[in-house]
């Protein structure tokens, strides 16, 4: 944990007082004393310090910081994720790591070759998968939260949704093993943002990809090696990032 997030509501006077897991990592991991200053954020808000000004080093925990916020919202992303559905315990991996790396919005969608039993997760109710958000935003010490959007269905999603989204970007990237586009020539083209769409464990189908492709998708690869869809988002969205670092 690189920063201690908290919602504005829970600031009061100007302090803050944890009396959860947010206070034992300080107590436990940070060995923090009373005087030092830490790394303190509002979610989807400014970012800033806090100086603990209590601490109670045995359970129950506790910690009090004044705080002192004057940094802006960081900037959104340049990426935003489509994703076929994985499996549950992969979801979670997926969420927290690409928040690290930095995502917009993530489109949960659903492929032909994703199970129907997934959709049915608990994981997909806001108070599930926002703590793997939060400790996506931990590790990279922001504090912009992604969006996640829910699309049960991927015809309506690629027919009727798509069209009024693909607009807000410059690249529109299908990733494919077999795409016929190596995926660090095409980001060298243009600036702008992303919007990359990642498939099931089993890949696209035929229908999917055709479909993709009416929207202005390119196919675009990393290599022929198949990856696990959470290494696969992982080599995707660094290669992306490089490349446009590069410029």
């Amino acid at each position: 944990m690189n920063i201690i997030l908290a919602e504005a509501a829970e600031i009061v006077d100007r302090q803050l007082t944890l009396t959860d897991y947010r206070a034992e990592h300080i107590v436990k991991v940070l060995r923090s004393e009373i005087g030092d200053r830490l790394r303190v954020g509002l979610i989807n808000g400014l970012r800033g310090y806090g100086s603990i000004s209590a601490l109670q080093k045995k359970h129950p925990f506790s910690v009090s910081l004044d705080i002192e916020l004057s940094e802006p919202l960081g900037a959104l992303p340049l990426l935003d994720l489509i994703l076929a559905l994985p499996r549950p315990i992969m979801l979670k991996r997926v969420l927290s790591q690409v928040t690290t790396l930095g995502v917009g919005t993530i489109h949960l969608i659903n492929a032909n070759r994703v199970e129907k039993s997934f959709w049915e997760a608990g994981l997909l109710q806001p108070q599930e998968y926002r703590p793997h958000l939060l400790r996506g935003l931990e590790q990279a010490v922001d504090t912009r939260m992604p969006e996640i959007r829910l699309h049960r269905k991927f015809k309506p999603f690629i027919e009727d949704f798509c069209p009024s989204l693909v607009g807000d970007y410059s690249y529109l990237l299908l990733a494919d093993a077999a795409g016929e586009y190596p995926l660090v020539d095409v980001v060298r083209e243009k600036r702008g943002r992303v919007l990359l769409a990642v498939g099931p464990e089993g890949g696209w189908v035929d229908y999917e990809v055709q479909k993709f492709r009416e929207q202005g998708f390119l196919c675009c690869s990393i290599g022929e090696r198949i990856l696990k869809v959470d290494t696969a988002i992982i080599a995707l969205h660094a290669s992306i990032t490089a490349v446009r670092a590069m410029r």
